[in-house]
């Protein structure tokens, strides 16, 4: 019987070619029955079958189904955009996904799959797939493919592909060289914002915004979308993401972000995102310099929305953050102002169907995202798709996603704000003192507090993405900011007789701006990003905890972020899909600057009985980034605050971090230097 990994594995290789063309090299091969086969392709069945299916190793026999009804999916062109942020598109792959998890075992499933596959729109049978096999029980293991492999064009400079087509058409596989993608090749460095373009346009991130919303969908079956915290985390991944990149806009010599709040003032940032679809060969359009929104009326695609609508529902949020409480479908009053209430207001800024009142509140973060990504074409009057920010895995690339965000994370914010302070117990771990805090490098003799980052040049696999392309590997080099490895080095004193446990909890924060001022407390607070949390046993008396970087509970490694869906080096207890949910590891760390920009790392031990939810391995079953991505079927793992111990407010007695910590001994704060050296390390 085929491995069920490669029976799935196939169908999400090369999107666009037919089914009946052999995957994986030429060796893997559908017997695909006529009645599979589209209105195109079914008078040439037998002559199909001659040509394609003589030669492959594994062939996998279809049966005959009754035909589903796809008319539904009609509603996105074959080879047009899809967007998770569109009513009608998120429509679709519900009721698309909802079809797939209905299927009584794998291989009905993988039947129904094969039939939609070629009728429908690529990316949405991608996305509709790999969210059901992600949410089976029987499928769960299946090694879901990076959207890099599946549609290099979303992340790569369109000059290569050609270059990779004649390097594969000409060149034997052994020999091929692998295609450099070129850095910053969006704008000139007259552009002040392309000074992050790096970061804004680095593939592991954009990859990991992608898988996040894969594994924490908006919409669908209920079952898929309603998981523990998911709102909460909604917020939490998203403010995280923001303080990295203000954090990083200050090493460059840029100031934080300026929120997008006012819907009808002009954006000055323009963006120019030279990729291109290779599904229809149409570029996503660019979004100039001071364009101002205007209402959203794209009849064709569903996409209907006005500026005003942005407005009052911005204004009915607000209304619920200041009242405390927000107004259910059904006119009850639902408390915001306690424990609960920031995840009730994730689902109901992004929109999601847990929201308590979708119908009031509106769909005001995915309609964001709509109302930018048309802004060069509202009405559609030039027949234009979507821009950059209206595509979940392009979406990053853009400044304006991070206005769009920042403006989304102030309402956070006003709601955060009307919660009191922490008490000296709830921050407190008696007998628990951190005496020493120190961070090192992976190095013999490495001096203390002195971290390192530099450019590396890594290499991926694209063969896998280009259909009706050549067989085989065909790589491309990109260039990437990197850490090197490092060490926290902690030591604690319990001074209770007895054994305790705790969990420590590190984060890292700037000590200026891009003026080099000394933030205050309150915007420093703002900035504080969490680098990792763990579980640790405290002996009585002194412990010494040694935690490296590449064991951090927000990241993935490298490995993981750009896995290849032909030939995985991962052992088979690490399942694909949940495991690969996590901030890359590569951009664990702020870029610093060449002399040693300087910024506050604070470790916190907080009592585990006072955040113990249940216990769990984090060793074992994906569970290495559970702070960004919670545990698969499983309760979020920290009964805290996402955010702890900064994401409320303080008095206005603390002007500082070390004023902050200073009454509490299990808290400590060690300023480290992070110097980047402007060379290129190929990856070894």
């Amino acid at each position: 019987m085929t491995d069920i990994n490669t029976r799935f594995r196939g169908l999400l290789q090369r999107p666009y070619e037919p089914t009946f063309v052999p995957k994986n090299n030429g060796q893997l091969y559908y017997d695909v029955p006529d009645s599979y086969l589209t209105d195109h392709y079914r008078p040439f069945g037998a002559a199909l079958q001659n040509r394609f299916g003589t030669n492959a190793q594994t062939r996998i026999p279809l049966p005959n189904i009754t035909a589903p009804d796809l008319a539904y999916a009609d509603a996105i062109g074959r080879r047009g955009g899809f967007s998770v942020f569109q009513p009608t598109h998120q429509r679709v792959a519900s009721q698309l996904i909802d079809l797939f998890l209905n299927q009584t075992n794998p291989d009905a499933l993988s039947a129904v799959a094969v039939y939609a596959r070629d009728r429908v729109n690529g990316p949405l049978f991608q996305y509709a797939l790999s969210v059901a096999l992600m949410h089976r029980t029987d499928t769960r293991d299946v090694e879901i493919p990076s959207f890099l492999e599946l549609f290099p064009d979303r992340y790569v400079d369109p000059a290569v592909f050609p270059q990779l087509r004649e390097e594969g058409a000409l060149v034997e596989q052994g020999d091929r060289r692998a295609i450099e993608i070129p850095m910053n090749f969006t704008a000139s460095d007259r552009v002040d914002e392309q000074r992050l373009a790096y970061w804004r346009e680095d593939i592991g991130v954009n990859l990991h915004h992608w898988h996040w919303h894969l594994v924490y969908p908006a919409r669908g079956p209920d079952r898929i979308v309603r998981k523990d915290r998911r709102g909460e985390l909604f917020y939490y991944m998203h403010q995280q993401t923001m303080a990295r990149y203000n954090m990083e806009r200050y090493a460059n010599g840029l100031p934080r972000v300026v929120a997008f709040r006012n819907f009808r003032e002009a954006i000055p940032e323009g963006y120019f995102p030279k990729i291109t679809r290779s599904s229809d060969g149409r570029s996503y359009p660019a979004r100039h310099p001071n364009e101002t929104l205007r209402d959203l009326r794209r009849v064709e695609d569903g996409v209907i929305v006005s500026i005003a609508d942005m407005e009052q529902w911005t204004s009915r949020i607000f209304e619920a953050i200041d009242n405390g409480y927000a107004e259910s479908s059904s006119n009850q009053r639902v408390p915001l102002d306690n424990d609960n209430g920031i995840d009730l207001l994730g689902n109901m800024v992004e929109a999601s169907t847990l929201s308590v009142n979708l119908q009031y509140y509106g769909d005001l973060h995915n309609n964001g995202h709509n109302i930018l990504a048309y802004i060069h074409d509202p009405d559609n009057s030039f027949l234009e798709g979507f821009g950059v920010v209206g595509d979940n895995t392009t979406a990053m690339r853009d400044p304006v996603f991070y206005r769009w965000h920042q403006h989304i994370d102030d309402m956070f914010v006003r709601h955060k704000q009307r919660l009191p302070a922490y008490t000296g117990q709830e921050l407190a771990f008696n007998d628990v003192a951190v005496d020493n805090f120190e961070i090192q490098l992976n190095k013999a003799n490495a001096p203390m507090n002195i971290l390192l980052t530099f450019w590396q040049r890594s290499q991926v696999n694209l063969g896998t993405g280009l259909d009706f392309g050549p067989e085989g590997n065909m790589f491309a080099t990109f260039t990437h900011i990197q850490h090197a490895p490092f060490s926290f080095r902690i030591r604690v004193n319990n001074r209770a007789g007895d054994t305790r446990r705790g969990t420590v909890r590190i984060f890292i924060g700037p000590k200026t701006n891009e003026r080099g001022q000394t933030l205050p407390f309150r915007d420093q607070r703002r900035l504080m990003v969490e680098l990792d949390k763990f579980t640790v046993t405290l002996n009585a008396g002194a412990n010494t905890i040694v935690r490296r970087s590449d064991q951090s509970s927000v990241t993935i490694p490298y490995e993981r972020t750009f896995r290849n869906v032909s030939a995985s080096s991962l052992t088979r207890n690490e399942a694909f899909q949940f495991c690969n949910c996590g901030w890359p590891n590569h951009m664990l760390l702020p870029k610093g600057s060449p002399d040693g920009l300087e910024y506050d790392f604070f470790v916190m031990v907080s009592d585990y009985t006072q955040d113990r939810v249940e216990d769990f391995d984090e060793n074992v079953n994906c569970n290495d980034a559970h702070s960004f991505c919670g545990l698969r079927d499983r309760r979020y793992p920290d009964a805290r605050s996402m955010g702890y111990p900064f994401d409320r407010f303080t008095g206005d007695s603390i002007g500082s971090l070390q004023d902050f910590t200073k009454p509490y001994v299990n808290m400590l704060v060690t300023p480290v230097k992070i110097r980047f050296t402007n060379t290129v390390i190929a990856r070894a």
